[in-house]
């Protein structure tokens, strides 16, 4: 599976589910969706007053807000359809409602530690470093090859052993050069203030399979209805 979870993406994994209502009693239900004959990506929606747990092989979380916690994933549904996007998720405010997750994955977070993210921040305050120092001139073309090398090697470096070694890291570089006519340290002020996660493919595939499954739910009851003689 793709490490990029996107709805077009999603749309393929489902592609061959189909929906077998297990229990359907007002605000109680249990939805299954599953390939035939495999158990690949399947997942179930349960939902109780006031609660709705996604179960399957993305993990599993529960979420509380509404007594009918389908209504809740509906809200966002055609805001995102009139923008072009066939499901509508909200994953900020939507885990904001997270009161449980599967602990074995991504350490029961629905974010994780994004290296990507943690390069971009650090090479920022790096590039800037460099501008400072030139325009003021307080390090030669060779101090600031060493402030550079030595972010590389003690700081980025650092990702080798996890993403926690890495910030640790950043959080105590202090680089001092003798040449430094400022006599000035460099390190990496309000670092804390910054964010190095992003949401985990594994809590985004789940919301996109809310989505998608609460409206399948939906054209079922819909055509259910519609079929009954008046």
């Amino acid at each position: 599976m793709s490490a990029a979870c996107t709805e077009e993406r999603f749309l393929l994994d489902v592609a061959k589910h189909e929906m077998t209502v297990i229990r359907d009693d007002g605000v109680s239900r249990h939805i299954r969706f599953k390939k035939p004959e495999s158990s690949d990506m399947f997942f179930d929606l349960i939902t109780w007053p006031g609660h709705l747990c996604y179960t399957g092989d993305m993990g599993t979380y529960v979420f509380q807000r509404l007594t009918d916690m389908f209504e809740f994933f509906r809200t966002d549904r055609e805001y995102n359809q009139s923008r072009g996007r066939k499901l509508g998720i909200n994953l900020g405010y939507w885990t904001e409602k997270l009161i449980a997750v599967d602990g074995n994955r991504h350490g029961g977070k629905p974010k994780a530690f994004d290296e990507e993210k943690f390069k971009l921040v650090i090479n920022e305050y790096r590039v800037q470093w460099m501008r400072d120092a030139k325009e003021s001139n307080s390090l030669n073309k060779e101090g600031r090859r060493e402030l550079w090398e030595a972010v590389e090697d003690e700081v980025l470096g650092a990702l080798e052993d996890g993403g926690d070694r890495a910030q640790y890291a950043a959080y105590d570089f202090h680089h001092a050069d003798p040449r430094d006519s400022q006599h000035r340290g460099w390190q990496f002020d309000d670092l804390f203030e910054r964010d190095f996660t992003e949401y985990t493919h594994s809590i985004i595939w789940c919301c996109y399979a809310l989505a998608w499954g609460i409206e399948k739910y939906d054209a079922a009851k819909q055509s259910a209805a519609e079929a009954v003689p008046a």
